[in-house]
């Protein structure tokens, strides 16, 4: 078996298969990044890991024979045949993998995708699920194909959202149910018990990637689903907004107000005391409670008004 994959969901998964006993003569990850303040080089928590248990690393930047990094490509071709590997296990691991890939190994590559495909297929599934208000999520085991997460499901396993999950801490929930149901999908592999079906085509959505400029809030669309954006972009790329002088202020958490009350027009403060910062949205209001100012850090909405000037009554950018 080889492994490829970088972040900490794939580090989390690799700890798991090496714990139940499997070897994992090769592990693929992306090339170490500059990272903190200095930005000094930094290993992927997946290199780390392989690291640790003293199991050889390959980094290229490109696995396409006819590519840019065509060089890097067959040497990394090299190893996964020498490493005699009968599938390759894939989490997170950001690069495309051609059909010269797909193929190696005699059992294909297995991919760890964090949601109930076909929906959420894609690059942000986490973030989308919370965004678009889903009452839950999970893990799908897939044979990989040459298409964008389309390849036929092995294994599926649910998982609820609760109400307060940020992005962040359904990644942990979906980390550890990932590793978990990997174990159990290459046990069930060895004894000849997966069973692939197709994806259900009519039921298919797309997780567009997260692009910088959605940390933008959006007055005129509805509270609901700006607090579900708060919680789908924490921690990146995180959500703010503008002050009438220019200034931006992030927002850390909110809530959608529930019953009847007094609007006015996107983006203008209807109050802000120490329960939170209350702005109307093109329907209902949005209560944020948690913002920092620019220069500062986290804080509850009390403790902004200790040190900083009360809202009420401004129009938000």
């Amino acid at each position: 078996m080889a492994f490829a994959g970088t972040p900490e969901f794939a580090a989390q998964a690799l700890r798991a298969i090496l714990s139940a006993g499997y070897t994992v003569p090769l592990v693929l990850t992306q090339p170490d990044r500059p990272a903190g303040r200095g930005m000094k080089l930094q290993s992927s928590p997946v290199k780390q890991v392989a690291a640790a248990a003293q199991i050889e690393t390959i980094q290229p930047q490109g696995l396409r024979l006819d590519g840019r990094h065509a060089e890097q490509a067959a040497q990394a071709h090299a190893a996964l045949q020498d490493a005699q590997a009968d599938v390759l296990v894939v989490a997170a691991y950001g690069l495309i993998l051609p059909t010269t890939v797909l193929t190696l190994p005699r059992h294909g590559c297995l991919n760890i995708h964090a949601s109930l495909l076909p929906r959420w297929r894609g690059a942000a599934p986490i973030q989308r699920a919370i965004e678009a208000g889903d009452a839950q999520t999970g893990i799908t085991l897939m044979q990989m194909d040459a298409g964008l997460d389309t390849g036929d499901m092995l294994l599926e396993q649910a998982l609820p959202i609760d109400a307060t999950d940020t992005a962040a801490t359904l990644h942990d929930k979906l980390a550890t149910l990932g590793a978990a149901l990997v174990v159990q999908g290459l046990g069930a592999l060895e004894r000849g018990e997966l069973h692939p079906r197709p994806q259900p085509e009519a039921e298919v959505t797309y997780a567009a990637k997260i692009g910088k400029g959605e940390a933008q809030m959006q007055w005129n669309q509805p509270a609901e689903l700006l607090a579900r954006r708060v919680r789908a972009f924490t921690p990146w790329p995180g959500t703010q907004f503008f002050l009438p002088d220019g200034a931006v202020v992030k927002v850390g958490a909110a809530t959608a107000l529930n019953g009847p009350m007094h609007s006015g027009p996107p983006g203008w403060v209807r109050q802000m005391t120490a329960e939170g910062l209350d702005v109307c949205c093109g329907e209902g209001v949005l209560r944020i409670t948690r913002l920092q100012k620019p220069g500062g850090t986290m804080q509850s909405v009390a403790q902004w008004l200790q040190g900083a000037a009360d809202l009420t009554g401004l129009t938000l950018g």
